[in-house]
């Protein structure tokens, strides 16, 4: 592969080059034109739970989970929120260990504080303690100023028939965007 550089000279690039490029365009494409990098999602929970409301989090964290949340190892699949007086904490989050942080390790289950102004956390401690909804960590991701998020849906459970029902008719708008892309039905 041939690259011209600011003088106009040809340069051939390495391997290692064109795999520090494919890197970066990879990095760039987890990235959302907010500038916000995701680093997990929780799918299943909106397969799960159908999403009322959702509020974005700041997080209490330590170094070393900082560290591991930039290396992408986390896992939400288990968390939920929990409301303990006024305060709102994250409990059930998985933040692996960092492994180049050796006498400060994080313990990677420990219960993580949310911080939302105390308004919002009256209101969703009120409506999830009113209406029997749940608080479920949608995603976790770093801002466009680089501090980490947490964004909390208000959920309520779903039944399995209410799951089959969304499958059911997500399949039915996959088939109908299909059909309008090859120009509809032919006779």
């Amino acid at each position: 592969m041939q690259i011209v550089n600011k003088s106009g000279k040809l340069r051939q690039t390495t391997q290692r080059a064109t795999k520090m490029a494919r890197k970066k365009n990879k990095e760039k494409s987890k990235n959302t034109p907010d500038g916000v990098k995701v680093i997990a999602d929780n799918r299943k929970a909106r397969h799960n739970f159908e999403v009322i409301d959702s509020l974005e989090c700041g997080v209490v964290l330590v170094g070393s989970e900082v560290k591991s949340l930039r290396a992408g190892k986390v896992s939400l699949e288990e968390a939920y929120g929990r409301v303990r007086g006024d305060e709102v904490w994250l409990v059930g989050c998985d933040i692996a260990e960092y492994a180049q942080a050796t006498a400060w390790q994080h313990e990677p289950k420990r219960p993580r504080k949310l911080l939302m102004h105390r308004r919002q956390v009256q209101k969703f401690a009120r409506q999830a303690h009113e209406k029997g909804l749940t608080l479920v960590p949608l995603k976790v991701y770093f801002n466009e100023r680089g501090i980490a998020k947490v964004l909390l849906g208000l959920c309520r459970g779903r039944k399995l028939h209410d799951k089959r029902e969304k499958l059911r008719k997500e399949d039915q708008n996959r088939d109908i965007q299909r059909a309008m892309r090859r120009g509809g039905p032919r006779t």
